[in-house]
């Protein structure tokens, strides 16, 4: 446990000197004096007033650098907050809460396990978004690189894809409900008139009510088999034996033939158009 402490806090050290040297310039200008005293003597000139002089080393704060040390800090924090991004504004939801609602309906549990599930729902997500990241890609990321737009045109231009993705997908209730209560009364052209805080809530609350309409629907056949199950197993006598146990078999036996995975999952991705 000490190693583990020992190095993260080196880490930390390391990642402090790093921002340091990126957000400070340390400079020196010296030239040869005479020769008076039969040594080299180094005179400082060309110093800003404003600036430091410890040890005979002028030290001050360049403009650019410290750009770049924020630059780094946001790229960071972005990186940091790509797993919320790629959850919560996109189709990674509705599809990952659907899969596992067919999951209980089978009453399998862990089959499959939560891992493919989720690696199912991520190139799902993916698949369906690959438009609307190949416009972020073309309409943001290349002018940018280009350096033909600055920061904030960048990320305006990067969220504006994603904006009419949600938008498509909202429930005009939700959206009305979450403008309500930012205090939003009117309301003349939505793509401007709704800010981003607002859309986000409201496109999760939409994305999960979808989700669980699915859901149910999916439900109710398995439930179907669960009561007939159930009714026979009683009509024997057989009060003892868990209903689940003999009907698990048969759900699993109906979803093989009626080729459940490709009935989800294709009109699943088809809620999305």
């Amino acid at each position: 446990m000490k190693k583990i402490i020992l190095r993260i806090l080196c880490l930390m050290l390391f990642v402090c000197c790093f921002t340091f040297s990126h957000s400070t310039s340390v400079y020196a200008t010296t030239v040869e004096g005479d020769d008076t005293a039969g040594e080299d003597t180094n005179t400082i000139i060309d110093a800003d007033p404003s600036d430091a002089d410890v040890l005979g080393i002028t030290i001050g704060t360049d403009s650019d650098s410290i750009s770049s040390a924020l630059q780094i800090v946001i790229v960071l924090t972005v990186i940091a907050l790509c797993p919320s991004i790629l959850i919560m504004l996109t189709s990674f939801t509705r599809i990952l809460v659907v899969l596992h609602f067919t999951r209980s309906a089978l009453n399998t549990q862990s089959a499959p396990p939560n891992q493919v599930l989720i690696g199912i729902a991520l190139f799902l997500t993916i698949f369906i978004m690959s438009p609307t990241f190949g416009r972020i890609y073309e309409e943001a990321y290349v002018p940018f690189s280009n350096e033909e737009m600055n920061q904030e045109e960048f990320f305006e231009a990067a969220l504006d894809p994603l904006r009419e993705f949600m938008f498509n997908q909202v429930d005009e209730q939700d959206l009305n409900t979450m403008c309500e209560l930012s205090g939003i009364t009117e309301i003349d052209n939505i793509e401007e008139d709704v800010p981003t805080t607002t859309l986000i809530p409201a496109f999760i609350i939409s994305e999960l009510r979808t989700a669980f309409w699915i859901g149910f629907l999916i439900y109710v056949p398995f439930l179907v088999i669960d009561m007939v199950v159930s009714s026979v197993l009683m009509s024997m006598g057989m009060m003892m034996l868990p209903p689940t146990t003999i009907s698990m078999p048969f759900k699993i036996l109906l979803f093989v033939l009626a080729d459940g995975w490709n009935l989800i999952i294709v009109n699943l991705m088809q809620t999305f158009r």
